[in-house]
């Protein structure tokens, strides 16, 4: 079940034990991680950790038990101060069953009820605490910690797991060295040359969403060899699409929003007479900048995703019209066409489909029901935080989920054992191609 992401931050708290840490453990969670704390009987009571992570150093050695050779195990007192639990921790590793270590004695309420891909993030105590050499918080995909988590660190859509230097967090929202000296030089230049206000003038609009969206995908390009986004030449189209979206587009809206955003504060702190005075009657405007900074970032999120998706039906050559209205309602993609949709045209149910776009979907796929012209209903995302009970409803609805290939058969997702979930390349290649060849302007040979 989605928590509620207005919920209370914890981050403060999390910051403070990452600071007493000299490693870091970042792991997002299986459903194996987590599903005995759902389900009644499970012996099972633990998370795995991955034999990359058990052999880096961050746990301390297996040890050979003497009455039975075959498994290894060693101690790891553990604090969790979500619930300020200390715990008689440990690894235990089978030999005989593959080379994965469980890690076991742990709050079972932390694990309940999360959503698919939350976050598991501990650490190695510098000094032990009350016997304690490691610390754990477990963080629901769907909270503002998450989000606060991936926008600090920067976490790329194929991020599984990973050991890190406590620097990292504790400093990942400093921008870029060589970048914030540039721009630290360009404000002062501008503040001594009394031309302040020219510089937000000229860093104060960032470029349409369209074109931000046209530089990340040239960004893609240049740094994979790619040279074309034809969903049915890409082995994983969907994959393509969520590291364009999610990662080389966040990246570069992040520069433009930085230079916009630092001299905002600057212009708006200069009006004081001091620092203190500054902050205290300045406190409005640095709201206002910061609500209109979070609110740019989530209507960005989803518009860009539509553009994307959008050069992916270009590239394939598919009939399509975009945002049309429709009785009232306004899917993103209509194929082959808005006429097609109509009372009364002369098709068949496998000669049209309804394509919705969602970066993330939370309740809002709800919305799309009514989108129903007598074809099928596709709704596509690079969310990987969608519970089984949001599948089973959306299966009930009739409305098929089209996910990143890498998605599809995640382990920390949920989408891998659902009928209704489909992957990018099976959306083109099946559902299109082979299902409904008459929304190509150029119908594929289909293979002897």
């Amino acid at each position: 079940m989605f928590q509620d992401i207005s919920e209370e931050s914890e981050w403060d708290l999390i910051e403070q034990w990452v600071a007493r840490s000299d490693k870091l453990l970042l792991k997002k969670l299986s459903r194996n991680d987590t599903s005995w704390a759902d389900e009644k009987g499970k012996h099972q009571a633990g998370f795995y950790i991955p034999r990359m992570i058990r052999e880096a150093g961050f746990f301390p050695s297996l040890t050979a038990r003497v009455d039975k050779p075959h498994i290894f195990h060693s101690a790891c007192p553990t604090f969790w101060p979500q619930t300020g639990e200390h715990k008689a921790s440990g690894m235990r590793h089978y030999s005989n069953k593959g080379s994965e270590t469980h890690f076991t004695v742990v709050p079972h309420d932390l694990f309940r009820g999360l959503s698919p891909a939350s976050w598991l993030l501990g650490g190695r105590l510098a000094d032990p605490v009350a016997g304690a050499q490691y610390w754990f918080f477990v963080i629901d995909s769907t909270s503002l910690d998450a989000e606060i988590l991936e926008t600090a660190l920067d976490i790329s859509a194929e991020f599984h797991f990973d050991i890190l230097d406590p620097a990292q967090i504790l400093k990942a929202r400093a921008l870029d060295k060589d970048a914030s000296e540039e721009l630290i030089e360009r404000i002062n230049d501008a503040i001594s040359n009394g031309t302040l206000d020219r510089l937000l003038a000229s860093v104060g609009r960032l470029p349409a969403p369209a074109l931000i969206a046209e530089e990340a995908r040239a960004a893609y390009f240049k740094a994979t060899g790619t040279r074309h986004l034809d969903p049915f030449g890409m082995v994983a189209p969907g994959d393509a699409l969520m590291r364009i979206s999610r990662d080389f587009e966040f990246q570069i809206f992040k520069g433009y929003e930085l230079r916009r955003r630092a001299v905002e504060i600057i212009a708006a702190l200069r009006q004081h007479r001091d620092m203190t005075s500054a902050v205290v009657h300045g406190f409005p405007d640095l709201d206002r900048i910061f609500l209109s900074a979070s609110q740019q970032r989530k209507n960005r999120a989803g518009r860009s995703f539509e553009y994307h998706l959008a050069e992916l039906l270009k590239a394939g050559n598919l009939k399509f019209e975009e945002q049309a209205i429709l009785g009232g309602r306004r899917p993103d993609f209509v194929l082959p066409d808005k006429a097609a949709m109509m009372p009364g045209a002369d098709r068949g149910y496998l000669e049209a489909l309804i394509l919705s776009a969602k970066t993330t979907l939370r309740e809002r796929w709800k919305q799309i029901t009514h989108e129903r012209f007598n074809s099928a209903i596709f709704l596509a995302t690079v969310d990987d935080r969608v519970s089984r009970q949001a599948l089973d409803e959306m299966q009930a609805a009739d409305i098929a989920l089209v996910v990143p290939e890498s998605l599809k058969t995640s382990k920390e997702a949920a989408y891998s054992s659902h009928a209704n979930v489909i992957s990018f390349k099976e959306f083109f290649e099946a559902e299109v191609a082979l299902k409904r060849p008459t929304l190509l302007k150029l119908q594929l040979k289909q293979p002897v």
